[in-house]
C-alpha cells in the first residue's frame, strides 16, 4: 500500500481498532471498494479527509 499508506495514515477515517489491534478505515465501504482497497488498486479515495484531528485543533485556536 505505497501510496495509498501514506494517505490513509493521515485520513481522519483511520483509525486504530483495539479489537482487531491493528489500524482500520472507519469508512463503511461496499464489496467493490473493499476489494479495490485490500487489492491496492484504491486510487484517489473519494472518502480521504486529510488534517482530520487538526481540523479541531486550528479552530480551538
Amino acid at each position: 500500500m505505497a501510496d495509498n499508506g501514506s494517505k490513509c495514515e493521515q485520513c481522519r477515517h483511520y483509525g486504530y481498532d483495539e479489537d482487531c489491534e491493528t489500524y482500520v478505515c472507519d469508512v463503511d465501504l461496499d464489496e467493490d471498494e473493499m476489494a479495490k482497497f485490500m487489492t491496492d488498486t484504491f486510487k484517489d479515495c473519494p472518502y480521504y479527509d486529510p488534517d482530520g484531528e487538526y481540523k479541531i485543533v486550528r479552530s480551538q485556536m
